[in-house]
């Protein structure tokens, strides 16, 4: 008869309990040796993964919700998070508060990233074209005090000049100019946050315009579209890093997107602007990991957004699933890490929120961790070669190999829980802070 399993308070609470240190050293060793006998060296890897600047999206903490004083009928723009699990911050004090209790559990460096409606105002109505760096002083404040750089967006949804779903590609040269002011504020925001803070601040541009069925016009938007943006562009503002982001389709879009993938990807290398790839933005047979050799072969950086689809662009919680680390894998393979911007986009309110950012987080962290501890140059011999044997048997022998015990080291080296001790203090946090907030 087989054993039943407890399920008694003192085994789920051994669950969350953090690792010995000496056992995770131990462990350590032992990884570290056999690391070491394919030619890799797991404390380089290590000081390698932590240093790679991670920007951790605002959004996860509001259910996309913003700080903005309402103007009047919204349209949605295809963004919705889904889901009512309670403790949801209702301002900016809060997000900050929930943000730092999730750095308390992430190891590395890290950024945060704004949208323009989080702008705080005092109050007061404040229109998007109108937006000034002061509106976001207690971030920057707050960022500078946290060591944090600060990356930006425009919002370009949930607003009533997005008619017909159209906002920079619109026919009507009014829209057009409000979102064309809208942008060019945003970049001077970013152009502030960059200089006060000393980090460079990625501003991305992502619109959802397009049209819900039967198209009878693609040209005109994407011409209106190139002519918005190149005016958006058209003075420097350095430091701030300038981005455009592609789409496949959204709701309410899903027979013609304007802002596609060539159209960007071409829009970016004739402008001399960063192309942003988000990983829920392409079909689901693409890979994103193949598209990073494709690309920076012929441009110099680019922006990843780390999200997790399924079925659609859902903005799931990235895990370290197979497209995360092919992903990883060939950032290091082709030795771009530092040629990317690495951001997260998700949002997910069916789960604990500080919860959601630390596994989305973690999960990208960890992917970047086991990319640069492959053993990538026996299996580049292998393969140039002739030798797919060998190639195949390192890939599989990369799945035995102990990766667990680099983490768990990494994580105890930057005073951080391991394992699942993180979840037992996203626990106690949700009972003291969380369940107060009606």
């Amino acid at each position: 008869m087989a054993k039943k399993r407890s399920t008694s308070a003192s085994g789920s609470n051994r669950m969350f309990r953090q690792p010995d240190k000496r056992s995770v050293e131990s462990a350590y060793r032992i990884a570290k040796a056999r690391f070491a006998e394919l030619g890799v060296d797991t404390e380089k890897a290590v000081k390698q993964a932590l240093a790679v600047p991670i920007s951790v999206q605002c959004w996860q903490g509001d259910d996309v919700s913003g700080l903005e004083v309402k103007q009047g009928a919204l349209d949605g723009g295809g963004i919705q998070a889904t889901g009512n699990y309670p403790g949801a911050a209702r301002n900016g004090d809060e997000i900050r508060q929930d943000f730092e209790q999730a750095l308390r559990l992430l190891p590395g460096q890290w950024k945060f990233n704004l949208h323009a409606m989080y702008a705080e105002t005092g109050g007061k109505p404040v229109d998007r074209d109108a937006l000034q760096p002061r509106h976001f002083s207690c971030w920057m404040d707050w960022a500078k005090a946290n060591k944090l750089g600060l990356d930006f967006n425009p919002t370009l949804f949930a607003h009533p000049n997005m008619r017909d779903g159209m906002s920079l590609s619109s026919d009507d040269k009014g829209i057009r100019q409000f979102w064309i002011d809208h942008c060019i504020a945003c970049r001077k925001i970013g152009q502030a946050m960059a200089r006060k803070l000393g980090k460079p601040c990625v501003t991305n541009v992502w619109l959802p315009d397009g049209r819900k069925d039967a198209t009878a016009d693609r040209w005109g938007p994407r011409q209106r579209l190139a002519d918005s943006l190149d005016q958006i562009f058209k003075q420097k503002m350095g430091p701030n890093i300038d981005a455009v982001e592609s789409k496949l389709f959204g709701i309410g879009v899903e027979e013609y997107t304007v802002g596609s993938n060539e159209f960007y990807l071409l829009y970016a290398q004739s402008r001399k602007v960063v192309p942003c790839f988000d990983m829920g933005h392409f079909h689901l047979t693409e890979s994103v990991a193949d598209k990073l050799s494709a690309t920076l072969t012929f441009i110099d950086k680019l922006l990843l957004h780390v999200s997790r689809p399924v079925r659609w662009d859902s903005d799931h919680v990235p895990r370290l699933n197979d497209d995360l680390k092919a992903l990883c894998d060939e950032a290091v393979r082709g030795n771009v890490v530092d040629r990317i911007y690495w951001a997260l986009d998700f949002f997910d309110a069916s789960i604990n929120r500080v919860a959601a950012w630390t596994l989305g987080a973690r999960a990208l962290r960890k992917g970047l961790l086991r990319a640069m501890l492959e053993p990538h140059a026996a299996a580049v011999k292998a393969e140039y070669s002739f030798d797919g044997a060998t190639k195949m048997a390192l890939a599989e022998l990369r799945e035995e190999l102990p990766f667990g015990a680099v983490w768990d080291y990494l994580c105890l080296k930057s005073d951080v829980p391991s394992g699942l001790a993180w979840m037992s203090e996203v626990k106690s946090y949700e009972k003291q802070v969380l369940a107060a907030r009606s």
